[in-house]
Order: structure tokens, then sequence, then C-alpha cells
């Protein structure tokens, strides 16, 4: 299964968690997740897991 991120949002007030970014992994691929506290990790993988609602962008299975 492909997994496609496109400009991906998440704001909490005004403070943006996760600011408009996008990827994109392919089936049979490896990745790591890496970054500072704070970085939006955490969130960003609450989104793709359908646990919190994105402000923008897509998230696309295939």
């Amino acid at each position: 299964m492909d997994i496609k991120i496109q400009n991906l949002t998440k704001k909490y007030g005004s403070t943006k968690a996760v600011d408009d970014i996008s990827f994109e992994v392919k089936t049979g691929e490896i990745v790591g997740f890496l970054g500072p506290n704070g970085a939006g990790k955490s969130t960003t993988m609450k989104m793709i897991t359908n646990y919190l609602l994105a402000d923008g962008g897509d998230i696309m299975f295939d």
C-alpha cells in the first residue's frame, strides 16, 4: 500500500504543529521519521492514522 501526503497542515490556535509537508512512501519501503522535540512527528502520525484531523492537505492510500 502506497501512502501519499500532500501539503499537510495542523494548527493548535495560532501555532503550526505541522506546516505544509509532503512525502510519499511506496509499498515495501522502510522509512524513518526523525526530528527534534516539537517538530510535529507524532502529530503527523496521528493524522495519517486518523486519530487527529488535518487542518489542510491530503492523505491518500493506494
